[in-house]
């Protein structure tokens, strides 16, 4: 699995950015994906990630209201709409995949068997990880 993390950039507090994680060399519809960021000197934090089956979401406390994940099974692409940003959401933007869907593939449309989460307590279901991208944000 190859992900290619964009969009990153340098924004004022109060802006918007949209992150963009391209997926290729395994079924889309196979992955969660999730997006983590990090600074210097401090833990990796779940941000946010969206499910296969039916698009669940999940989101940590701190960016809850203000950014958006999204997917485009057509293009292969994850999004991350961030708005209202703070210069606390400054930090290395990674997008990262979890295969556990693969094991239900053609079994429950309408069920999620294997739903993401973005807690500390889950980032070991996340095997696949890209590049990171800069976001700063000013004040």
């Amino acid at each position: 699995v190859q992900l290619q993390a964009s969009g990153g950039g340098s924004v004022q507090a109060g802006g918007s950015l949209t992150l963009s994680c391209a997926v290729s060399g395994f079924p889309f519809d196979d992955l969660n994906v999730a997006w983590f960021r990090q600074t210097p000197g401090k833990e990796r934090e779940g941000v946010s990630c969206i499910g296969t089956r039916i698009g669940k979401k999940d989101y940590s406390d701190s960016v809850k209201g203000r950014f958006t994940i999204s997917r485009d099974n057509a293009k292969n692409t994850v999004y991350l709409q961030m708005n209202s940003l703070k210069p606390e959401d400054t930090a290395v933007y990674y997008c990262a995949a979890d295969d556990r869907p693969k094991h239900y593939r053609g079994r429950y449309d309408n069920f999620d068997p294997a739903p993401c989460f973005v807690r500390r307590q889950y980032v070991g279901n996340y095997d696949y990880w890209g590049q990171g991208t800069q976001v700063t944000v000013s004040s």
